[in-house]
């Protein structure tokens, strides 16, 4: 039977009571679900599972998307690859929420701890609602309405600058020209209003000037990060955390390297913020 940990008492759930290599029924999934709402991660410990059982989990809340800059497990191509090791340091160290570059962000991704470094490669995690519901009812006001641009190629910008990665991510940057989001979106399952900006991806905010925009933006991504907004997941093997996309970021711990790490991960096709 299904229960859950809360982590903080702001974000994050343990789930235990699950075996998710056996079939995924109709009212574990209407759990999972409303799990998902309430706690935004949700965190699954001993779950020696394959990627055909990852991709049945990922296929109970909606269609996978493949991420257009990692590669794949051989066949299964919504699975990404996340590999770091001595040759391949990691680059992203930068608070985020997923793919804010395109017109419909995901929904959520689910991540496999695959290898796991001997200490570190932890990763933390930050509830855009509860960001949201701690700022001024000044500073509420100010952003409701507001959009922001959110850039491909902003994001990736090291991995573009390195040789051979203008021509390795044409198609990616060319099919993901800079897009606007609201600051202020509303959850479409909860209907909470989240803090919808992150570092990694959001680039300016819409229709006021440059030093604004720059010193609104800093204060906001200063405020998501706080403790109190946070949790954290230490991996262990057969870990596996689901987050919500629509409602969290996140951000990696490189105090690994160059220790190998290895993680699988399946991003859900999401909806247009609004």
């Amino acid at each position: 039977m299904l229960q859950l940990q809360p982590v903080t008492a702001t974000i994050g759930a343990e789930v235990l009571g699950v075996d998710l290599t056996q079939p995924i029924t109709d009212a574990l999934s209407d759990a999972l679900h409303a799990a998902l709402a309430e706690h935004q991660v949700l965190i699954f410990r001993d779950q020696h599972i394959d990627p055909a059982h990852h991709l049945a989990l990922a296929l109970r809340f909606g269609d996978p998307v493949a991420h257009p800059a990692y590669p794949t497990v051989p066949g299964f191509p919504v699975v990404n690859i996340l590999e770091n090791n001595e040759a391949k340091p990691p680059k992203i160290d930068t608070w985020h929420t997923d793919m804010t570059f395109m017109e419909r962000p995901p929904l959520g991704s689910i991540l496999r701890a695959i290898t796991i470094p001997p200490a570190g490669g932890d990763t933390l995690f930050a509830s855009l609602g509860a960001a949201y519901q701690s700022l001024s009812d000044r500073m509420q006001r100010y952003l409701e309405g507001l959009e922001a641009y959110h850039s491909f190629a902003h994001g990736f910008r090291q991995s573009l600058a390195e040789p051979g990665g203008p021509e390795r991510l044409a198609h990616a940057v060319r099919d993901n020209p800079p897009r606007r989001h609201p600051v202020i979106r509303t959850h479409p399952v909860s209907g909470a209003k989240q803090l919808f900006v992150n570092r990694l991806f959001t680039t300016h905010l819409v229709g006021v000037g440059e030093r604004e925009s720059a010193a609104v933006l800093a204060y906001l991504y200063d405020h998501l990060e706080i403790p109190e907004h946070t949790c954290r997941v230490r991996w262990r093997p057969g870990t596996i955390a689901f987050w919500d996309n629509r409602a969290t970021m996140h951000r990696p711990v490189n105090d690994f390297w160059p220790a190998v790490r290895i993680m699988q991960r399946i991003t859900i096709a999401g909806d247009k913020p609004i």
